[in-house]
C-alpha cells in the first residue's frame, strides 16, 4: 500500500510541474474550447435564442465546454506514458520500488488536477459570458471535475499502455476525441436527438460528465428536454457521478492489466 501512495504522490507531483512548465500546452489546452465558445456562442446562439424559459445558448453550451476542456487533458494525459517510453525513462520508473497501480492512478491524479485548473481558467469567462457563479458552484464542481478526469483519463491510460510511438497514439486519440464530444451534449440536447443518436450519446461516458456539469451550473431542476432520462429515469448528479465512476473504475482495471503485460 505504501509503494502505491508513493507512486502516485511521485507521479502526479511529476504531472504536474510538466504542465506548469510548459506553457504552450497551458495556452493550447484552452484555446481551441475559448475559439469554440466565441463561434458557437456569437454565432448559433443568435440564432438558437433561448433553449428553454431562463436558459440561452450560452449557458447550455458552457458547461459542455468546461467539460470538453477536461476530457482533451485527460486523454492526452496517456501521451506522457508513451513519451517516457520512447525515452527510456519509463524503464527507470519500472525497476524503481514503486507499484505500477501507482504510477497509474498517480498520471490519472495529476490529469485530475491539471484538469480542475484549467476548469478554473474557464470559470474566469463566466461572468463575461453571462454565467453566473457563487462558492458552492465552484466547490461543487471542484470533485466532479476531479472524478470525471479520473474517469476519462483511464481510457487514454489504457490506449497508450499499447502504444509505441506519440504520433500513433495521437492519432488513435483524435479518433476518439471527436465522436466523444460531439455525442455527448455539448452542443444540443440528446433527448432531442435521433433514435440513434441518443441511444449511442447515452453510452457515451462523457454525456454524463457534462450532465453532471451542467447540473451544478443550472441547479438540480434541469428541465427533462436539456437533461438526460435513461429508462424514463431523469438522471441527477449523483446518477451521473455514479456511472462515471463506475465506467473509470473498469478502465483504471482494464489499464493497469494492460500496463502490467506490454512492458
Amino acid at each position: 500500500m505504501e509503494g502505491i501512495i508513493r507512486g502516485i504522490w511521485v507521479v502526479a507531483y511529476r504531472e504536474l510541474l510538466r504542465f506548469i512548465q510548459e506553457r504552450s500546452r497551458l495556452f493550447s489546452s484552452f484555446a481551441m474550447p475559448v475559439i469554440l465558445l466565441i463561434v458557437f456562442g456569437a454565432g448559433f446562439g443568435r440564432m438558437i435564442g433561448t433553449m428553454v424559459p431562463g436558459v440561452d445558448y450560452i449557458q447550455f453550451m458552457y458547461p459542455g465546454i468546461i467539460a470538453m476542456t477536461v476530457l482533451m487533458n485527460s486523454l492526452m494525459s496517456g501521451i506522457s506514458i508513451v513519451w517516457d517510453r520512447e525515452f527510456g525513462f519509463l524503464k527507470e520508473i519500472l525497476v524503481s520500488p514503486l507499484d505500477r497501480r501507482g504510477i497509474l492512478l498517480g498520471k490519472a491524479a495529476g490529469s485530475a488536477i491539471v484538469a480542475i485548473m484549467q476548469g478554473g481558467i474557464m470559470l474566469i469567462l463566466a461572468p463575461f459570458l453571462g454565467v453566473s457563479l457563487d462558492l458552492i458552484m465552484v466547490l461543487t464542481l471542484i470533485p466532479v471535475l476531479f472524478i470525471i478526469s479520473v474517469s476519462i483519463s483511464s481510457l487514454g491510460l489504457l490506449v497508450a499502455s499499447r502504444m509505441k510511438s506519440q504520433q500513433g497514439f495521437q492519432v488513435v486519440i483524435q479518433l476518439i476525441i471527436m465522436p466523444l464530444i460531439f455525442l455527448a451534449g455539448v452542443f444540443y440536447p440528446v433527448n432531442n436527438v435521433p433514435v440513434v443518436m441518443e441511444f449511442i450519446s447515452k453510452v457515451n461516458p462523457l454525456t454524463y460528465g457534462v450532465d453532471a456539469i451542467r447540473q451544478v451550473f443550472l441547479g438540480a431542476d434541469v428541465p427533462a428536454t436539456i437533461g438526460i432520462t435513461v429508462f424514463g429515469h431523469t438522471m441527477t448528479i449523483l446518477d451521473d457521478i455514479l456511472v462515471v465512476a463506475t465506467l473509470g473504475l473498469v478502465l483504471m482495471s482494464a489499464a493497469v492489466w494492460s500496463f502490467n503485460h506490454s512492458d
